[in-house]
């Protein structure tokens, strides 16, 4: 089962069921929202796939059609942008380590075989050695960072916008997880949804203690949330499309069957901290890549478009890049 949230033709905001085929998406009558449907669910004590299963509504909408026309809005949010978090890990897939490891060795022509591992690769390593942890224990904690609270969310089919002082904007395709901190401070996952995760790569590649600089972003999911397990094994293609035409595309996998850490290990690094365990609270967590098109070396544009899609999600992410006009840096004055 998946949920979408949208704005109707009558500008209603909607919550969505689809089982099989998003052109025959279930309205859920009077549901305000995915985040009031999870607190709901938990008020009552049941699962959301099995309060969702019993809400009334019979009414068939199309989601595609609603996709086309950029009525479809991130599966999850708050009204409260300060109380949605968004956060992501790294080098956590089979083969990420790669094109980080490029992106930050300086090449020995001469003898690259003497030189020292990046830190990327060591990372890398440890995830592989110990991140999959067995029983109750703590595997080795992977790469974190932090992106923005929920003003940073793009709907789907909304412009992914560089900061003017951006040096690059490329998409980055991820899984990322969903949850809600409940009444006890107790992390609930409501669900998965893709993700562009999005990042400057180039200020990256300068220096790796850039890496939360170019974290500093916007980014989308959805547009549908799966409220069943992820499969172990994703797979999705990431393809960029310049004035209608395919400029670049490649397969990428996720699930923990392509991963060096499990997603057990990866939510209890995160949900570890006190501050992330606010009841009330929303997270997006996004559970990292190994395919990007920075290390084919495409160089993105304003006016490209990301297309993110893998089964079992219903509808692929799609969003335009854009460029936020230059625009003075707010000076700091004495109060």
């Amino acid at each position: 089962m998946q949920l979408a949230q949208a704005i109707n033709d009558s500008g209603d905001r909607v919550v969505l069921a689809i089982d099989d085929d998003p052109t025959q998406a279930r309205r859920l009558d009077g549901a305000e929202s995915v985040l009031a449907l999870a607190h709901i669910a938990l008020e009552r004590g049941v699962g959301l796939a099995a309060l969702i299963a019993e809400w009334p509504g019979e009414a068939r909408v199309d989601a595609v059609a609603l996709s086309d026309k950029g009525q479809l809005l991130a599966p999850l949010d708050h009204p409260d942008p300060a109380h949605l978090l968004v956060t992501g890990t790294g080098l956590t897939h089979l083969g990420s380590a790669e094109g980080r490891d490029k992106m930050h060795r300086q090449m020995n022509e001469a003898d690259q075989s003497e030189q020292p591992l990046t830190d990327s690769m060591k990372m890398f390593r440890k995830g592989l050695e110990g991140g999959k942890p067995t029983g109750d224990d703590f595997g080795v904690q992977p790469e974190w960072f932090y992106k923005g609270d929920g003003g940073i969310v793009m709907a789907p089919g909304e412009a992914l916008n560089m900061p003017h002082f951006a040096l690059d904007g490329g998409e980055e395709p991820e899984i990322a997880g969903l949850y809600l901190i409940d009444d006890d401070g107790v992390p609930r996952r409501i669900g998965y949804a893709l993700g562009n995760e999005f990042s400057d790569h180039v200020t990256e590649r300068e220096n790796y203690l850039y890496l939360a600089h170019s974290k500093l972003r916007a980014c989308s999911f959805g547009p549908t949330l799966l409220v069943d397990e992820l499969p172990r094994d994703v797979q999705g293609t990431s393809r960029i499309r310049r004035g209608g035409d395919v400029l670049w595309e490649k397969p990428f996998i996720s699930g923990e069957d392509n991963m060096c850490h499990s997603l057990a290990n990866l939510e209890a690094h995160h949900f570890k901290y006190a501050q992330f365990c606010r009841p009330g609270d929303v997270h997006v967590h996004f559970f990292g890549t190994a395919t990007l098109s920075f290390s084919d070396s495409i160089s993105t544009q304003p006016g490209d478009v990301f297309e993110i899609d893998a089964k079992p999600f219903a509808l692929p992410l799609r969003n335009p890049l854009a460029k936020d006009a230059t625009a003075p840096v707010p000076s700091v004055k004495s109060l």
